[in-house]
């Protein structure tokens, strides 16, 4: 069931200026007035979807930062995987040395 929630004087000021912008001439006051009336519900309605919009959006960061707190904790695999490409070059630089070590007492 919907339930009305109360438009605030601010959204009621915003909704009559409008009504009066857009007033034309032989207009009845009372017409003016149904007018703001509408143009509140309006903006009231676009303040719902908004609402609706940040509380999604708000959910949807919350998930991510739910998920990707769920992966720091994940055990070392993570912390081997990052280390494991700086560690690379070490095998390759012990084999050239042990080859330079070769060749130079092989020379000498």
């Amino acid at each position: 069931m919907l339930s009305k929630t109360p438009i605030s004087a601010e959204t009621q000021e915003q909704a009559l200026q409008i009504a009066r912008a857009t007033q034309k001439l032989g207009q009845m006051k009372e017409q003016t007035k149904l007018i703001a009336q509408g143009i509140e519900k309006g903006i009231a309605e676009y303040k719902k979807q908004q609402k609706a919009k940040a509380r999604e959006r708000d959910k949807l960061a919350k998930r991510l930062r739910a998920t990707k707190a769920s992966v720091t904790n994940e055990p070392m695999a993570t912390e081997e995987m990052t280390s494991a490409p700086s560690r690379a070059w070490l095998p390759w630089i012990l084999l050239l040395l042990s080859w330079l070590v070769f060749a130079a007492s092989w020379l000498f």
